[in-house]
């Protein structure tokens, strides 16, 4: 009876984390679906001329009036508001202004490049992190404070100068890489190093710590007592003990990632969500620019819930303390 009693307890407390995960997630789109409607229309000019090729189209005041009627623009901004909500609780993302395609063609086509990118940007970040966390911490004295200082410096790299940088050693002086994408393995190794160099810094930060302690902890004592070496205390047991918190920032800084793409999807001619954005939104194209945020923060949102999966995963102290709980 007390195992029964303690399956529902588990049961109705995991539905219970899944119900608030769920009520987060539709607070995040619907905060995002907000803040990016209202955002767009701060920019200056008329909405309406995203349909008629955007600004500079000296479109006749006539043609201008007859957009805004038939896509509701001559509506108050509230009731506007509302009807674009309602057609996203119905899965209708419209569309493109300026394109005239469906946006949820557009980013169809866009999402898998960005997604790579930042996919492959957040495993290079991890590599490297967990080289220069190891260093750092194995290496004795001056290993830790130029590994310290490197981790700072990565971390404070901006974009646009990291990718300036990488192509002018890369692309320029020693012409090994393609300074933009070409569809290819080697065309996405500038872009993903770009994204990586400043989350590796980030997470090797986060790493160094746990790595220290984990070499003192009790745990980690018996192992040596008991014959283990070096090297298997750092793979058994250091490194599982400095993921947990480097996991739980993942999810930042996948979001970090793909926020980041709008500037080196530009930088590097890439395709991508990154892009359309940026071409949304100097075109004023309201409908793709609320699906590519949309579309960002539902990836956000699920890489968010697969890191604290996996979080609690490799540190079994959560799972006793919701036991015990």
């Amino acid at each position: 009876m007390s195992s029964i009693g303690r399956s529902g307890r588990d049961l109705r407390r995991l539905a219970g984390r899944i119900g608030a995960r769920l009520a987060g997630a539709v607070f995040v789109l619907w905060a995002v679906a907000t803040v990016t409607f209202f955002a767009v229309r701060l920019i200056p000019g008329d909405p309406a001329q995203a349909y008629l090729g955007g600004p500079g189209s000296q479109a006749s005041a006539e043609a201008l009036e007859r957009v805004r009627e038939q896509y509701g623009l001559d509506q108050p901004l509230l009731v506007q508001y509302l009807a674009q909500l309602v057609r996203l609780v119905q899965g209708d993302l419209g569309e493109s202004a300026s394109l005239r395609t469906p946006v949820a063609q557009v980013l169809a086509e866009q999402l898998g490049g960005t997604l790579i990118l930042a996919t492959a940007s957040l495993a290079v970040a991890w590599l490297l992190a967990l080289g220069l966390a190891v260093w750092s911490t194995r290496g004795g004295r001056v290993s830790a404070a130029l590994g310290s200082a490197v981790e700072l410096v990565a971390a404070s790299l901006p974009q646009f100068w990291l990718a300036t940088v990488l192509i002018t050693l890369f692309s320029t002086w020693l012409g090994w890489l393609p300074p933009v994408s070409t569809g290819d393995a080697f065309g996405l190794i500038l872009p993903v190093l770009t994204l990586a160099i400043p989350v590796a810094g980030f997470l090797a930060q986060v790493m160094r710590e746990p790595l220290l302690d984990a070499g003192s902890a009790p745990f980690a004592v018996s192992a040596a007592a008991r014959g283990e070496s070096t090297t298997g205390l750092l793979l058994r047991h250091g490194l599982r003990h400095a993921a947990v918190p480097a996991v739980n920032l993942s999810g930042w800084a996948f979001g970090y990632l793909i926020s980041g793409a709008v500037v080196v999807e530009t930088i590097f001619a890439r395709p991508g969500l990154g892009r359309t954005l940026l071409q949304a939104v100097t075109v004023r194209d309201v409908p793709v620019v609320t699906g590519v945020v949309l579309s960002s923060a539902v990836a956000y949102v699920v890489v968010m819930f697969l890191a604290d999966l996996a979080a609690e995963l490799l540190d079994p102290r959560d799972r006793i303390r919701r036991s015990g709980s």
